[in-house]
């Protein structure tokens, strides 16, 4: 059994620096496990993304109409997008990602989800700030935002972030909303009341939902967190 460590890709960007590596660990055999830093933030792995797939399957369950114009900020190893491809109600797929990076793994097929992406004509990668798009007025309005950028709404990767996760900042983004629209959010850990109560300010209905998965590091359970709301 072989045990390995490579470096797919380092990049020096704006806000860090960013690694893409593969490893192989003896307790997982022959398993390839994709990993996502930047600077001193680890910022996702291929063995455990049932969160950030359940992102986009709690997401699309909100809303009962069809075709469905979808946003995804934040691209990372491609889980929540994936998964919002499986439904046959979306018509369109803008996957938006601050790190032109990030994209050329996609692009390059670096990473094993890039040729689902690549191969689906529904789907379109943006090179663009997420949250600087939301402060400005839509060329388009979606059916869905599905948002998985920062760890949780205090602890973001740039404090630039912050104000999005302010009643402010998610009222400039319903307006990218068509009416009926949902928006959805991952978050690391259990869903906290104080951003329930904040998306509950903004829109009439918001609900913290509790994912727990099996974390093969650790041999237990861990959680995470997705909120959905809707105008």
């Amino acid at each position: 059994m072989s045990f390995f460590y490579e470096q797919l890709d380092f990049q020096s960007t704006p806000i860090g620096d960013l690694m893409l590596r593969r490893r192989r660990m003896p307790q997982f055999g022959d398993t390839d496990i994709y990993e996502v830093k930047l600077g001193e933030h680890f910022l996702m792995t291929s063995l455990f993304h049932e969160a950030e797939s359940q992102l986009s399957i709690l997401g699309l369950k909100e809303i009962n109409r069809e075709p469905l114009d979808v946003m995804v900020g934040g691209l990372g190893l491609g889980y929540t997008a994936v998964e919002a491809l499986k439904d046959p109600r979306v018509g369109s797929l803008v996957i938006v990602d601050y790190l032109k990076e990030v994209i050329g793994w996609h692009e390059n097929e670096l990473v094993p989800l890039g040729k689902i992406l690549n191969a689906d004509p529904r789907c379109k990668l943006m090179n663009a700030d997420f949250f600087a798009l939301m402060r400005n007025a839509p060329d388009k309005k979606v059916d869905v935002i599905l948002l998985d950028i920062d760890h949780t709404p205090t602890h973001v990767l740039h404090q630039t972030n912050a104000h999005f996760y302010t009643e402010e900042g998610l009222r400039e983004m319903t307006a990218h909303l068509k009416p009926g629209g949902v928006f959805a959010i991952w978050a690391d850990g259990a869903p906290e009341d104080f951003f329930t109560e904040t998306l509950r300010g903004v829109f009439p209905e918001a609900e913290g939902h509790t994912i727990e998965f099996d974390n093969p590091i650790t041999g237990g359970t861990s959680v995470g967190a997705v909120y959905t709301a809707q105008i």
